[in-house]
Parts: C-alpha cells; sequence; structure tokens
C-alpha cells in the first residue's frame, strides 16, 4: 500500500523534473532516465516513455526526432503550456517545502 501511494507521489515529482530539463533544453528518454536516477528515481522505459507521450498529448512537450549514429532519437521540449504549469507547479511546491520545514514565505 505504501509503495503504491509513494509511487503516484513520485509521479508528479517526475513529471516536475522533467519540465525543468525541458525548460533548459531539449532532453531524451535516455539522459532523461539518467539525470532522474541521480535524484533516486529509478525509471525505466516501460515507465519514462509513456509519461513522455502522455505529457505530449496533454500538451506539455513537444517532440522532435534526429537521427543521431544512424538511429532515431525523440527530443523533447517544453511548450508555452508547459511552461505555465510549470510555473506554477514551482510555486506550490516552494510553499509546500516551506510548509513542511517549518518556515513561512511571503
Amino acid at each position: 500500500m505504501k509503495k503504491e501511494i509513494l509511487q503516484k507521489l513520485y509521479h508528479g515529482f517526475v513529471q516536475l523534473h522533467i519540465l525543468r530539463h525541458t525548460k533548459q533544453r531539449p532532453v531524451y528518454g535516455a539522459w532523461m532516465m539518467e539525470e532522474l536516477k541521480k535524484h533516486g528515481y529509478n525509471i525505466g522505459p516501460g515507465t519514462l516513455y509513456p509519461l513522455l507521450n502522455k505529457m505530449e498529448y496533454s500538451g506539455l512537450l513537444t517532440k522532435e526526432k534526429q537521427i543521431v549514429r544512424g538511429k532515431v532519437r525523440k527530443y523533447y521540449s517544453i511548450t508555452p503550456l508547459g511552461l505555465d504549469v510549470f510555473k506554477d507547479a514551482r510555486e506550490k511546491a516552494a510553499q509546500l517545502f516551506h510548509e513542511i520545514e517549518g518556515r513561512s514565505i511571503k
């Protein structure tokens, strides 16, 4: 039960990570998996790619295919909607963090 609850919670955190990184530059799945691993999220392609597709379908990301060393690589970038959602979510996350830590923000 605890594992399933945490997975749902972490799902939102992972989406924020994706939005944050795509805000900086286009990213591809294998790179994103390695980056998420640095933050303690062990996410495989069977979880990440459906999530990226869902975020693209929702209008948060766009996808561009490029040929890299003879293979197709899909790069994801943030959209204006994704940027707007990220800004709102970042503000709420900051408020929550400060509340959890017992500090107030103005």
